[in-house]
């Protein structure tokens, strides 16, 4: 594991676990059977790893399509093997329809999930950071273009991920809310740039009245993200925007490096049900 090293508003010194790799275990399980391809990615000038899973129900006869759900932290050595085992255990039992999962391997993962700060200690986090617009421009021109030439994949899509991919996830939703029908934060670091993404929530969702999405969020017992993120759901609440269905789970039972395995599997099953 990695600290992530910032400086909550009051000026204490706070340490958050953003992970690169398996979030939620020391011990790195095996994924199921998945493909693995590259993309030579224009806009991050760089080779990005993609692994998907494919449900049983793929190699049927028939030629259904599928839902995709999207992951940041999605290489095998990373946060894939435990989200792509779920996902194969429940939709074999039938607790979850079929979808595919796409996983993301990380490069430079603090800047592909950070966007741009003005707060000084924030960027002392890693070299570079403040790179989320890019990597949600790969995303969207890149890679879900290729998803739908190379599967058979429906219009119906989600993203999942915890801590600073959670942090991506929620800035992807306020920005882009069109790129994705269903968002998963888990223990998302809205801290990040002096909480601007709660403090600009109302105004954005007052402004955007055409929206039409599922939006989940949860914090474990973390005392510098369980109250952002708090204060980022009060923000929506108050917005009154019908648009956007919200699903507020606090878990102060849960740590930051237990919460990503512990709710992951009822979250997808919630928005992902079984027939």
């Amino acid at each position: 594991m990695n600290s992530f090293i910032s400086r909550a508003g009051t000026g204490a010194l706070v340490a958050v676990i953003l992970v690169l790799g398996a979030c939620s275990s020391a011990v790195q399980e095996a994924a199921p059977p998945h493909e693995t391809f590259n993309i030579e990615s224009k806009v991050m000038s760089e080779t990005r790893v993609i692994n998907v899973y494919l449900p049983p129900e793929y190699s049927a006869p028939r030629e259904d399509a599928f839902p995709v759900l999207y992951m940041p932290d999605g290489g095998v050595h990373e946060d894939f093997p435990h989200i792509a085992n779920t996902l194969d255990s429940k939709i074999r039992s039938g607790e979850m329809k079929p979808l595919i999962l796409v996983g993301i391997e990380n490069t430079e993962r603090r800047r592909d999930m950070t966007g741009p700060t003005s707060v000084a200690k924030d960027r002392d986090v890693a070299p570079v950071v403040g790179g989320s617009a890019d990597f949600r421009r790969f995303i969207s021109t890149e890679l879900i273009p290729e998803i739908h030439s190379r599967y058979r994949v429906t219009d119906e899509s989600g993203i999942i991920g915890e801590s600073a991919a959670g942090l991506f996830i929620v800035e992807t939703f306020f920005l882009e809310p069109e790129l994705f029908d269903t968002y998963i934060a888990i223990s998302p670091s809205i801290w990040w740039n002096d909480e601007g993404l709660a403090k600009k929530a109302f105004d954005r969702l007052n402004q955007a009245r055409d929206l039409d999405v599922d939006l989940y969020l949860t914090s474990a017992n973390e005392a510098d993200i369980a109250p952002q993120v708090s204060r980022l759901v009060e923000e929506i609440r108050r917005s009154g925007n019908s648009g956007v269905r919200l699903k507020y789970e606090p878990r102060p039972d849960l740590r930051h490096n237990t919460i990503y395995r512990s709710v992951a599997p009822a979250v997808m099953q919630w928005y992902y049900p079984g027939n």
